[in-house]
Parts: C-alpha cells; sequence; structure tokens
C-alpha cells in the first residue's frame, strides 16, 4: 500500500467516513475535564467539497477561537452531545443553548446521520421553514440516527475521540439535559489531514 493510502486508511476509521469527500485539514479539539491536567483529544474530519459553506463558516471560527472555553450542554447517554452555544461559558441559564455568532447559514443537507457524524444544530421548521443552520452550535452522533436524516446539515466526522464524546454523553445531567460536570473546549486548531492527529 503506497504511504497516502496507508495514511488515509487509518484516519477513516468510522461508518462516516468516505475518504473521497474529506477536506485537506482536521480540525483538532482538545476538550478540559475537571480534575484532569492533560486534555482529552476529538480529531474531526471535514467534508468541504460536500457542504462548502457550513466547513468554511467551522473554520472562520476556529480561527477566531470562537470555540475556547465553551462547554459541552446538552448530553444524550449513548446517543448524542452537543456544544457551540456562548453562553455556556457561564454555566446553564435560562439561555444556554439557544445562542450563536448572530447569525445562521444556509442548509447544505446532503450527508446521513451516521456514528461519528457531525451535524449543525438549527432551530424548528415552524420558524425556519428553510432549515437554516445555528451559526455555531454542532452535534455528534454517537451512533447511526437515520430520522435526524434530511433535516440536519451534516458536515464533518470524527476520526479520532470517539470514546471520549461517549464519555461525556454518560455524564450526570440536570432537567436541561446539560452536563453536570464542567467539560470544555480547551481549544479547536486547523491541521493537513496527513500529519499526526495528536498533537502532544
Amino acid at each position: 500500500m503506497k504511504p497516502l493510502a496507508l495514511i488515509l486508511a487509518i484516519l477513516c476509521t468510522t461508518a462516516a467516513c468516505h475518504a473521497a469527500t474529506l477536506g485537506p485539514e482536521v480540525a483538532i479539539m482538545q476538550l478540559k475535564f475537571p480534575k484532569e491536567k492533560q486534555p482529552r483529544v476529538v480529531v474531526i474530519g471535514l467534508y468541504d467539497e460536500a457542504t462548502p459553506a457550513t466547513v468554511e463558516n467551522f473554520k472562520t471560527l476556529i480561527n477566531r477561537k470562537f470555540y475556547n472555553g465553551l462547554r459541552f450542554h446538552r448530553a444524550f447517554p449513548g446517543s448524542l452531545v452537543q456544544t457551540g452555544a456562548p453562553g455556556s461559558r457561564w454555566g446553564q441559564k435560562d439561555k444556554t443553548g439557544t445562542g450563536g455568532p448572530g447569525y445562521t447559514i444556509p442548509a447544505e443537507i446532503r450527508l446521513k446521520h451516521d456514528k461519528g457524524a457531525i451535524a449543525m444544530a438549527r432551530l424548528p421548521d415552524a420558524i425556519n421553514p428553510a432549515k437554516q443552520s445555528n451559526g455555531s452550535q454542532f452535534y455528534v452522533c454517537l451512533e447511526p440516527l437515520p430520522k435526524l436524516n434530511g433535516q440536519y446539515t451534516v458536515f464533518g466526522t470524527i476520526l479520532e475521540g470517539l470514546d471520549v464524546l461517549e464519555e461525556i454523553s454518560k455524564a450526570p445531567t440536570n432537567s436541561n439535559d446539560f452536563p453536570l460536570p464542567k467539560i470544555t473546549i480547551k481549544s479547536i486548531v486547523l491541521a493537513p489531514r496527513t500529519q499526526s492527529a495528536n498533537p502532544r
């Protein structure tokens, strides 16, 4: 096997991964857990060709360090975790989980909600019939969620660290599904997809 093909084979380890459509960069997300000195790493592959506007917005927010310090504000055991709400920095408040950067993104609904898929959250059809995505909030499927297909923009897939997100999903939550442990995004950075996934 040629070196490049070998690298792609190693990276494409989830059911949602399609090497032909993954872009040249990955997003490396470091997560801070309570009482742990070292952050945990999650690597995200991005579907640049299938969802160009969504991926470009995600990269812009990463470069602005928008996500740094945000908490995971929704968790459903073994099913889904969600982050990206600016208000989550201050814990569970009345409007936590409803905010964003102040704009929406046109829908790019083309990909399935396979295990490891990353998709943009959005407002309900009743007030958002065009299914426009929230500007910053995203969720990760920890199992296939076919009932969401055709409803939300899937723009990436987890290449490494799905077990970390599964652990977050099992954390104790309050009545609003908000995880009680303070689990935050320390940073997200972009790197070439052929580079080592773990920056440490």
